[in-house]
């Protein structure tokens, strides 16, 4: 099967940086990607904590378990945040511009280019 990427104007998907071995630009989608992923899987652990927390039924043991799943997930959430601002700024001195990059659109469309089977608006590699 084909692997296929998504034919934009303006910036290219991941898969067309590493078909044109664009270094720079990998790196910038590759620490985005990481950035979100990580983001979103904070937000999704608060939430199982607190479902946790309600379901705990009184006991002592999962509350404090449920306590702490949200606790680290507060702070994982505050160390992805902190990691955007320290990337961002160490990326603008090192010329790398990750900022322009963290779009969750461009990830959802990524993804989907690159699993399509031949949609609207995708072309293959062959």
């Amino acid at each position: 099967m084909a692997s296929q990427i998504n034919v934009t104007s303006g910036t290219q998907s991941i898969t067309e940086a590493i078909e044109n071995y664009d270094l720079l630009d990998i790196i910038n989608r590759g620490m985005a990607y990481a950035i979100i992923v990580a983001g979103f899987l904070s937000v999704v652990f608060i939430f199982v904590g607190g479902i946790s927390f309600i379901l705990s039924g009184g006991q002592e043991e999962k509350i404090k378990s449920a306590v702490s799943t949200i606790r680290y997930s507060i702070i994982g959430l505050i160390v992805t945040i902190l990691a955007v601002v320290i990337v961002g700024t160490v990326g603008k001195a090192m010329g790398l511009d990750i900022i322009k990059y963290i779009n969750f659109g461009d990830v959802i469309d990524t993804i989907t280019s690159i699993t399509a089977d031949g949609s609207s608006g995708v072309r293959s590699l062959d």
